[in-house]
């Protein structure tokens, strides 16, 4: 496992206002440059499959749909450990239902690769994306940088902590919540890439574990906790804690000096899908000038660097992340899950 500094400075752009959402990028994108999107001649539904958070993603199709009016989606939402269980049931029944899948973390799209559930598709524009999130292969790239980090409530904690060493501190013990990677891809996920880092390992999680942290069903749950003062500490996705910070909760956040293991929300098109031009169509957007602008405006670190980054956010080359192999990840994520389980629960 290696530590790098994540993605070149984002470029600076003269972007439209936008108070309300406390970002530097429009809430409409489709007032941004346009996708150089594929060209789908006729009407089509497409089926989505996603674990964004629905206002989100209503909001992704709505701008979709400015430029491609002609096609459909239709949206299943859902926590990416009840999505992947549905997919296996329909694959073990039949055939997976959905067209495109947008959810958490790579391991679950290697899984995918390497069991040929997935179309190879690389999107238009794919050289302007941060290549780290793009599968060589071409079958799926991610599209947005969420990492989880450590938040905190600010009227109850004086000296916040600034590394996931700091949690194994007793003084922690029973003021933490975290998110159940049962049910949060992101915290499965996490729950692999620190047990295979060095300087974390099964010895962090054991000792995080004796402090008895409360288990949350999902990271929302986490950052209101914490925003509420339920809890004091949270290990949380980071843009729900900038959010409710913008919003005037008594919440704000550390990027971990160890580094900060990060899920890229990546889209990828089933290999059964009959509907091939307008899935790539939707790929096409999420990652073009105009997802990306979008993106930013949810408060999402993007996948692209022409497009700014949320308000709040600190530049992409600030951030130390935590970059796994993900082959390594994909194979151990299961098991990690487990023992999370056994330690936590």
């Amino acid at each position: 496992m290696s530590l790098r500094k994540s993605l070149a400075p984002a470029a600076a752009l003269a972007l439209i206002g936008i108070a309300l959402t406390g970002c530097s990028a429009p809430a409409d994108a489709s007032t941004a440059a346009g996708d150089a999107s594929t060209v789908v001649a006729d009407e089509a539904t497409i089926t989505l499959y996603t674990s964004e958070p629905q206002e989100k993603i209503d909001a992704v199709v709505s701008a979709f749909n400015v430029n491609h009016p002609e096609i459909t989606v239709e949206v299943f939402r859902a926590g990416t450990g009840d999505l992947t269980a549905r997919i296996e049931s329909e694959r073990v029944s039949g055939e997976v239902q959905a067209d495109v899948l947008l959810a958490a973390d790579a391991g679950t799209f290697e899984r995918y690769k390497t069991d040929d559930l997935l179309l190879a598709y690389s999107p238009a524009d794919v050289e302007s994306l941060d290549q780290d999130v793009v599968d060589p292969e071409g079958f799926y790239v991610g599209t947005r940088i969420i990492p989880t980090v450590i938040a905190y409530n600010t009227n109850l904690v004086d000296t916040p902590p600034t590394s996931w060493q700091d949690l194994t501190d007793a003084g922690y013990a029973g003021q933490i919540t975290m998110p159940n990677p049962d049910v949060s891809g992101a915290a499965a996920y996490n729950a692999a890439v620190w047990s295979d880092s060095d300087e974390l390992g099964d010895t962090w999680l054991q000792a995080l574990a004796a402090n008895k942290p409360i288990i949350a069903e999902s990271n929302g749950p986490v950052s209101q906790a914490v925003a509420s003062g339920t809890s004091s500490v949270g290990i949380v996705v980071d843009y729900l804690a900038r959010e409710l910070k913008a919003a005037g909760s008594p919440i704000d956040l550390i990027y971990p000096s160890e580094g900060v293991p990060y899920v890229s929300q990546p889209v990828g098109i089933f290999a059964s899908t009959d509907e091939q031009a307008a899935s790539e169509a939707f790929v096409d957007f999420l990652v073009s000038e105009a997802g990306q602008t979008l993106a930013v405006s949810q408060s999402y670190l993007p996948v692209r660097s022409d497009v700014g980054t949320p308000d709040g956010a600190p530049s992409m080359d600030d951030i130390t992340i935590i970059t796994p192999d993900l082959a390594v990840i994909s194979v151990i994520q299961a098991a990690a899950v487990a023992r999370f389980n056994e330690l936590f629960q």
